[in-house]
């Protein structure tokens, strides 16, 4: 992924200092020049994992013998699992730009620029019934639909259409994100969201307007929740900055 390489050849160099996957998230600490971060990407399963199958991670029990920036860099691997640790390096290493921030949530966002208009949401999200309450109309496109949700093969119909359109970071980890990114009319608004979307300026050299991510603020306590099995309320909770 073209988007994937861009991104890492902006990151600086790092100390792997923690590893762990959960049942919903992954995070990854490291150290750069003395601070510790730590990044969070969804934890991608490999369909019809067994005791006897392939490895789903090749160097189990010896990632942190990677530098950091080789970690980051499974990010664009063949395998699902090593793209969710890969992921959370990247956004363990991205520069914390403290100056270019604002604390909003996401769908605040949306329902403010969605008034009266169309918006096509790529994942399925917590907020979307009172947000389909504050929009002109909202189509929401779904690997898994639930509800009013459309399959993800909608895509190619429902985000031309539209004017505002949110895609979730999780498309990075499933390698859809730059198809999706194609789709979109030149004149609409695009945001990239979720706590797997890398917060980075590289971003918008490729038509994304807004990328709401998440940083760990409380690392031992977001590091404790997602070793067991927190969901992303119950990570959030622990200190996580939207």
């Amino acid at each position: 992924m073209k988007l994937i390489n861009d991104i890492l050849a902006t990151l600086p160099e790092g100390k792997i200092e923690d590893i762990r996957m959960g049942a919903f998230w992954t995070a990854v600490v490291v150290n750069v020049s003395g601070r510790q971060q730590c990044g969070l990407a969804s934890t991608l399963r490999q369909e019809g994992h067994h005791h006897s199958g392939g490895n789903a991670m090749l160097n189990a029990g010896a990632l942190l013998n990677y530098s950091a920036r080789q970690l980051a860099e499974l990010a664009a691997s063949a395998r699902v699992m090593e793209r969710s640790v890969g992921l959370a390096a990247i956004n363990a290493l991205l520069p914390r730009l403290e100056d270019r921030w604002q604390d909003i949530n996401a769908a605040d966002i949306i329902a403010q620029h969605g008034a009266d208009k169309q918006v096509a949401l790529v994942g399925h999200f917590p907020f979307i019934p009172h947000l389909r309450e504050q929009v002109g109309s909202l189509q929401v496109l779904e690997q898994q639909p639930q509800g009013k949700d459309l399959p993800a093969e909608a895509a190619q119909s429902v985000i031309p259409q539209a004017d505002i359109i949110a895609i979730t970071g999780n498309t990075l980890l499933n390698h859809t994100f730059e198809e999706l990114l194609a789709l979109c009319s030149p004149n609409a608004l695009v945001m990239v969201l979720g706590p797997s979307a890398p917060v980075a300026p590289t971003l918008f050299n490729y038509g994304v307007h807004l990328v709401s991510g998440t940083i760990v603020e409380d690392i031992p306590a977001v590091l404790r929740a997602v070793s067991q099995g927190g969901n992303f309320r119950q990570v959030k909770q622990q200190g996580v900055r939207l």
